[in-house]
């Protein structure tokens, strides 16, 4: 069961990007597991890819396919990672893209694939190719709803969000959509997510702003410490509105609300955490730069026995205390930590916060939402990382996902 999240009930539509989903048998049966992405002939893209050594054939293509400068075809499937196939998965990837490609009259580097789903299994491309003439011909602006669908794997919610912004040259929009909901870790989490504007952007300034919007959203998130073979995160710029963002005031709106966008998504991943009961934010404050403050945020969200702990409501907040101390603090004084959960004051002076009683921290640890708030009294930095609980299902899931 997510935690207080909810399917969005409309994405508004993106000019001059089309998309299409349908049943193409890969691994799930009588629901969409194959989409496609039009982002029209003359989009600016901007990428991200896993740092996992062992990135799946679809994201070594997709980077071979994208350095060619052509892209324009975006080709999803979910069930399937094509991860762990060795040479055969990329002929298999590559295959994908050329039939796409002869459906649609393209050339076949203007396609970019991408997979979700269990890693090891030889991807079914007679399955797919036999899907593409039905896709091509269902391409539609409307579709960022299915699409939302299609993509998703153990993810209990559909996770999708719009944005309008107002800009010197007028209105543009902003919608994104994101599956994940375990191997969840920075570094692009384990996640497909793809953003699209009708807004004008050069490609290099939208690479920038996407890469900053991920750094405080995507790879802030955690479920498990796990990441994947095959995350990605892709914007498209189609620049069908002809609003350009070209001032210093339209770029400052346009990142505002494309970090925004990136955190609600990657929020919802967490939320939707797989077995999640409780959702939590892990705020380190006073560090002496944010390096520091990542680590002791990452050791508190990583713990399992932080994270049993909050699944279970239980107020064990020596556990806080034990995450902080390992992670690597220099010059650590333990007596200026302070640390606090919904509020309620738990650790100071090294020790029980004067006035914390057991009933006060099991009120605190028993809410749905958690922010813990650590700190270390040491400057002026500060980082925050977004995680949940370990639950008996999170085992439930995992131990039966390829049964």
């Amino acid at each position: 069961m997510a935690v207080a999240l909810q399917a969005p009930t409309h994405l508004a539509p993106v000019q001059g990007i089309r998309l299409s989903t349908c049943a193409a048998g890969i691994r799930y049966r009588e629901r969409d597991d194959l989409l496609l992405i039009d982002a029209g002939p003359d989009a600016a893209v901007a990428a991200l890819f896993t740092r996992n050594a062992f990135c799946a054939a679809p994201v070594q293509v997709a980077r071979e396919h994208l350095a060619k400068g052509r892209a324009r075809w975006l080709l999803i499937n979910a069930g399937n990672a094509n991860a762990g196939t060795g040479r055969a998965g990329l002929e298999a990837a590559r295959a994908t893209c050329a039939a796409l490609g002869r459906t649609l009259d393209a050339p076949a580097e203007a396609v970019l694939p991408f997979s979700t789903g269990v890693i090891g299994e030889p991807l079914p491309v007679d399955r797919i190719e036999a899907a593409l003439p039905a896709l091509a011909a269902r391409l539609d602006p409307d579709g960022w709803m299915a699409a939302a669908r299609a993509i998703m794997t153990t993810d209990t919610v559909l996770k999708g969000a719009s944005r309008t912004i107002a800009l010197d040259g007028g209105t543009v929009t902003l919608t994104g959509i994101a599956k994940g909901s375990g191997m969840i870790h920075p570094d692009m989490a384990t996640m497909l997510a793809f953003l699209g504007t009708d807004a004008r952007l050069d490609a290099d300034l939208f690479q920038e702003l996407l890469a900053a919007a991920a750094e405080c959203s995507f790879n802030a998130i955690t479920v498990d410490g796990d990441t994947s073979t095959n995350d990605a995160l892709f914007g498209i710029a189609s620049g069908a509105s002809g609003v350009t963002v070209q001032t210093v005031t339209d770029r400052d709106r346009f990142a505002q609300a494309l970090n925004a966008l990136c955190l609600e998504l990657a929020e919802a991943i967490v939320r939707d955490g797989e077995g999640a009961t409780k959702f939590v934010r892990v705020t380190v404050r006073a560090a002496r730069d944010r390096d520091e403050a990542r680590r002791v945020a990452e050791a508190v969200a990583l713990s399992p026995l932080v994270k049993t702990a909050l699944f279970a409501s239980d107020p064990n907040w020596g556990r806080i205390l034990a995450a902080v101390g390992r992670a690597g603090v220099e010059e650590f004084r333990i007596e200026e930590v302070q640390v606090t959960v919904n509020g309620v004051g738990i650790v100071s002076e090294g020790g029980r916060a004067p006035g914390y009683t057991e009933e006060a921290g099991q009120q605190a640890f028993g809410e749905a939402e958690l922010d813990i708030v650590i700190d270390l009294a040491r400057g002026g930095a500060e980082y925050r990382k977004y995680t949940c609980d370990f639950s008996y299902d999170y085992v439930r899931i995992n131990a039966d996902y390829r049964s």
